[in-house]
């Protein structure tokens, strides 16, 4: 029976002794909070998380679209960057008198989209001339590349909302930007 405890007792320790250096270990490795994201993925998923910031009312708005029960969507960046993707970025905002869910329809119907959220998931760009419709992007997960976790805006409120497409040809200069239950808009591509 001694012999039992001892080998209890030595298991344990050794148990111990592994949980303590991979808890050193791991860290000492994680990267740290404040250092920026090096992929589209990293990037999303360090932009998701955020809480909602208030908008900057300084830029210049590009399309505004609006939607039911008082929300708008503003458009106020457009840009295509050297990986391929169009990013637009922008901001939802509550006009209502109180405060509103948004919409889970703006997700989309997609299963993969549905599992993480209500976001712009459902959002697409419409290339008329080029006869070619553009999805929001998905990362390895199944995750639209897009703000989610959108729940409730405060009346008269705005977050910060991106989206992240395929980027149409450089000589496709205006897409139709949609998103269920809002009005579309065209958009100017530089």
């Amino acid at each position: 029976m001694n012999v039992r405890r001892v080998c209890k007792g030595v298991a344990s320790l050794t148990v111990a002794s592994v949980a303590l250096l991979v808890v050193g270990c791991s860290a000492e490795e994680k990267p740290k909070a404040d250092k920026p994201a090096a992929t589209a993925t990293a990037s999303h998923k360090n932009e998701t998380t955020k809480d909602p910031q208030p908008v900057d009312e300084s830029t210049e708005t590009l399309a505004v679209l609006k939607g039911q029960d008082g929300f708008e969507l503003a458009i106020t960046s457009a840009v295509r960057d050297a990986g391929g993707f169009l990013t637009l970025k922008g901001a939802l905002k509550n006009t209502s008198d109180k405060g509103r869910a948004v919409p889970d329809i703006l997700r989309g119907d997609e299963t993969e989209v549905l599992k993480h959220g209500t976001s712009l998931g459902g959002a697409t760009l419409v290339d008329s001339a080029g006869k070619k419709r553009y999805y929001v992007l998905r990362d390895t997960d199944g995750r639209p590349l897009t703000t989610t976790g959108l729940g409730i805006v405060s009346a008269d409120d705005s977050v910060e909302v991106f989206l992240q497409f395929p980027a149409p040809p450089a000589s496709t200069t205006e897409v139709s930007f949609q998103l269920p239950t809002f009005e579309p808009a065209t958009l100017k591509l530089s």
